[in-house]
């Protein structure tokens, strides 16, 4: 369902081309689930939006759901990366003037055949992640766990192919980010989302059964 193929990304500089990824291979099935650490500088979040149809590779190609999305137009892009695919970033992103329920809901705003079931989805998904008494409120009431939780809600409410997520706990204490990993790997489950995570924490990525670090521009499974 994920096909990664030669990736490869370089960035212009006055010294000539900076290589940040060289010839990564990857393939994943809904379902499946995979860590990728490496220090800071490897490529990880590089990877990651590549993958998400965020930024465009130098070379190589991603096909997601038999589709490469980087052959789609620009307004088909966002349509593809709408339905398909749902992001948790480390900064929960939400937006401070919508209560809890608006900020899960802003994903479906866009979509055309979305249906009348979108709020349901969303009040189904806020009570798994224990915050179904909170709807009402705005991200500045909550704790940075519950819009971490509120932000993961959000990322799943389009029901995506492809859940990616980028350091989802690093600026969450450890009981908070227990809590949320716990969330992300039921909701992984039930959901069945082909799910890649990229960590600095060795604690969380040790929770994958599939492990890769990115080293020297290389994805290297561990």
């Amino acid at each position: 369902m994920l096909e990664v193929a030669n990736l490869t990304k370089e960035y212009p500089t006055p010294q000539g081309s900076l290589a940040i990824l060289s010839d990564i291979s990857l393939t994943l099935a809904r379902g499946d689930a995979v860590s990728i650490m490496g220090p800071s500088g490897s490529g990880k979040s590089t990877l990651l939006y590549i993958v998400g149809a965020l930024e465009p590779p130098s070379a190589g190609r991603v096909t997601l759901d038999n589709q490469n999305p980087f052959e789609l137009k620009e307004r088909e892009l966002a349509a593809f990366r709408n339905r398909k695919i749902g992001f948790v970033f480390q900064d929960h992103c939400l937006l401070p003037q919508c209560s809890v329920l608006e900020n899960v809901l802003t994903p479906t705003l866009v979509a055309e055949d979305d249906g009348n079931d979108a709020q349901a989805r969303a009040r189904a998904l806020l009570e798994q992640v224990g915050l179904g008494e909170r709807i009402a409120h705005r991200p500045a009431e909550l704790s940075g766990g519950e819009k971490q939780r509120v932000a993961l809600a959000r990322a799943l409410v389009m029901k995506p192919l492809l859940l990616l997520c980028d350091e989802p706990t690093g600026h969450l204490d450890h009981k908070s980010a227990e809590v949320v990993a716990s969330l992300l790997f039921e909701l992984h489950r039930q959901q069945e989302t082909i799910l890649i995570v990229v960590t600095h924490s060795s604690e969380l990525a040790a929770r994958f059964p599939t492990r890769y670090e990115l080293h020297e521009q290389q994805l290297v499974k561990r």
